[in-house]
C-alpha cells in the first residue's frame, strides 16, 4: 500500500506520517520546496493548487489522506481557495490518475452550529457561515459527489506530542465570551492515526465520522493543565453542546480512542 498524504509538513500531518511510517506503510508527502520528513517518508514535490502539478503524486497510489487545510488566517480567499478550490483539484486528479484508491479527508468540528440541542451528530443538518468550516463543508460535498471511495473525518480539538495546542488555549480564550464551563470534544495526535488507519482498512468507506475521545472536558480544566486560571463563573451556560460532537457512529465503525481523556494523556506525559 502507498499513501499520499497533503499537509504532510503541518502539526498533524508530521505527526501522522511518523506513526504511519512506524506501522510499515509506505508514504508519500505532497511538498513545496525542500521541507523536512519523517525518516522513510518521499517527499513529491506539489501543490494542491497548481493541478499539473499532482498526476506524479498520486502515480501507483492505492490511498490519499488529504490534511491540507488553511485556517489562522484573515485572508478568506486564501481559505476558500485551499481548502475548497484546492480540495477540487485534488479530486479531479485522483479521478484520473488514482480513481480506485480511498481517498480519505480530514474535517473539523467546527462545522457543527453553536445552538444544537445535543451534540454534534453527522447527520445534522449545517450551514456553518465562517469561512474555514464552511469551505471544508464544500470541500466535503466535493468529495461525497465525486464517485471515489471517500471517508470523512471530523476531528474534535486535535492536541498532543507537544503540539502547544492546549498551552495556546488561554490566549486565545480569555477575551470574557467563553464560559468555563464550556466543553470541548478532543483527539489526540495518536488517535488521528488511529482513526486513519482503522479508515484505511475500508471500515469508513462511504461514511462522515466524529473523531473525539471519551471525555469532553471543560475550558476550566483545560486551563488548568495550560497552567492558566480561567475565571470561574456560575451563570447558565447559553450553549451547552457547542463544540462537543457525538462520537458513536466512529465506534460503531470499530474507532476505539487509546487516550481516552486529555487527563490520561496528562498523567502519561503525552502532552
Amino acid at each position: 500500500m502507498t499513501i499520499l498524504v497533503t499537509g504532510g509538513t503541518g502539526l498533524v500531518g508530521v505527526r501522522l506520517l511518523k506513526r504511519l511510517a512506524d506501522a510499515g506503510l509506505a508514504c508519500r508527502a505532497l511538498v513545496r520546496g525542500n521541507r523536512a520528513l519523517p525518516e522513510g517518508v518521499t517527499a513529491v514535490e506539489g501543490d494542491i493548487l497548481d493541478p499539473a502539478s499532482l498526476a506524479a503524486a498520486l502515480k501507483g497510489v492505492s490511498a490519499v489522506i488529504h490534511l491540507a487545510a488553511v485556517f489562522r488566517t484573515r485572508d478568506q480567499d486564501l481559505i476558500w481557495r485551499v481548502n475548497r478550490d484546492g480540495t477540487r483539484n485534488l479530486i479531479e486528479a485522483a479521478k484520473v490518475h488514482a480513481p480506485a484508491a480511498r481517498f480519505i479527508m480530514a474535517s473539523t468540528s467546527n462545522i457543527y452550529g453553536r445552538h444544537g440541542a445535543r451534540p454534534g451528530h453527522e447527520d445534522d443538518a449545517v450551514e456553518p457561515v465562517l469561512a474555514y468550516p464552511a469551505s471544508k463543508l464544500a470541500a466535503e460535498q466535493a468529495l461525497r459527489a465525486s464517485g471515489l471511495n471517500w471517508s470523512i473525518q471530523r476531528f474534535g480539538f486535535v492536541y498532543g506530542d507537544q503540539d502547544g495546542h492546549i498551552d495556546s488555549l488561554p490566549k486565545y480564550m480569555s477575551d470574557g465570551t467563553w464560559h468555563p464551563a464550556q466543553r470541548m470534544s478532543m483527539v489526540h495526535h495518536r488517535d488521528i492515526a488511529t482513526a486513519m488507519l482503522l479508515a484505511l482498512d475500508g471500515a469508513l468507506d462511504g461514511h462522515i465520522v466524529n473523531i473525539a475521545d471519551d471525555a469532553p472536558p471543560s475550558l476550566y480544566e483545560l486551563f488548568a493543565i495550560a497552567g492558566a486560571q480561567m475565571a470561574p463563573s456560575a451563570a447558565a451556560l447559553p450553549d451547552p453542546w457547542h463544540l462537543v460532537v457525538d462520537g458513536g457512529r466512529a465506534r460503531s465503525l470499530g474507532f476505539r480512542p487509546t487516550i481516552a481523556t486529555v487527563h490520561q494523556a496528562a498523567y502519561e506525559g503525552l502532552l
